[in-house]
């Protein structure tokens, strides 16, 4: 049955200021609770000068996960590989911060303030970038905000491939040669053209083509088993949360829990974190990301390809035979 103008009317009046409370919770909530949680830190040095470092950081109580290396060169390398995203060595001259600003530029300023806080009174810490984020995108903006395009094109690209009734072989196709466009061209606008990205050039066009892939088949999935209405569920899913709950400006470690934990198991988050280090960190800590955003692909690729079977249109009836030969018959 038809809803009535009257219906539908109130439905549309109650449903957008729905939404608009569900996107403002979304983006503005995680943004205004940021804090390190649990935040991965090495320490290094002298075993009882880095007990007493790590009783300094114990006091910002909950704020670090503190990781203990034998020396510097281990907690550099740790920092270069992405296991911590900083390091406290502890010297004769008092501590040393070792920070990655390329992991999140968020994150090394607040190591700097929260180290710097925990000295003793009028110590300077000497501070080292181990790895630095790009003198193009020195603040990690380009990246930051690289997510959210690629969100929409994953989104765009299954809804397309719905609405344009593409099913099965050819829906997969379609949702992998765009993917694989995408990200070419997305690559070439952050790393050859700004120079926000400073990896392989291909490995970067991998992630972004990977990420839109993982978006899209998601969408068209969702569509093709439960119909049209698997476009808004995909969109709701991916850009209003998805988007917020990336960490992608900041760090997962930063959001409320479980927000950034969630993140990471949607495809922004997985295709942020998945870029970071392919982008900066030669593809150190990427693994998780890869098999996120790999599940996500193939199950809505096997979903998109399962929905072509069940919604192919039933063959059509065949044509009623001549009145004069069901007269015969009869």
């Amino acid at each position: 049955m038809t809803a009535s103008p009257n219906r539908r009317l109130i439905a549309v009046v109650l449903l957008v200021p729905v939404l608009v409370a569900l996107a403002l919770w979304a983006f503005t909530w995680p943004a205004a609770r940021t804090a390190p949680r649990d935040l991965p830190l090495g320490v290094a040095g002298p075993a009882p000068a880095a007990a007493q470092l790590e009783a300094r950081l114990a006091q910002h109580d909950g704020a670090f996960e503190i990781h203990r290396y034998a020396s510097a060169d281990e907690a550099r390398e740790a920092v270069e590989h992405r296991a911590v995203y900083g390091a406290v060595v502890a010297t004769e001259h008092g501590p040393e911060l070792l920070t990655a600003s390329a992991a999140s530029p968020v994150v090394a300023q607040l190591l700097r303030e929260a180290v710097t806080a925990s000295a003793p009174g009028g110590t300077e810490v000497p501070v080292t970038d181990v790895v630095a984020a790009p003198a193009a995108d020195p603040r990690g903006s380009v990246l930051g905000s690289g997510i959210l395009p690629l969100a929409i094109a994953g989104v765009a690209a299954g809804a397309v491939v719905t609405l344009l009734g593409l099913r099965g072989g050819r829906a997969a196709t379609a949702l992998l040669g765009v993917a694989a466009l995408v990200g070419v061209v997305a690559a070439a606008v952050t790393d050859s053209w700004l120079g926000a990205l400073t990896g392989n050039w291909w490995a970067e066009a991998g992630a972004l083509g990977l990420t839109v892939l993982a978006i899209g088949a998601a969408v068209a999935g969702f569509a093709a088993l439960i119909g049209p209405a698997g476009i808004g569920i995909g969109a709701l899913l991916m850009v209003l949360l998805g988007n917020p709950f990336s960490g992608v400006t900041s760090a997962p470690e930063l959001l409320p829990r479980p927000v950034g934990t969630i993140g990471q198991w949607l495809p922004p988050g997985a295709g942020g974190s998945l870029l970071r280090s392919v982008a900066y960190f030669d593809g150190h800590a990427a693994s998780g990301a890869v098999l996120t955003l790999a599940l996500w692909s193939v199950c809505g690729l096997a979903a998109v390809l399962i929905g072509g079977r069940l919604r192919r249109p039933a063959a059509p009836a065949p044509e009623a035979a001549p009145a004069r030969e069901a007269a015969l018959a009869g």
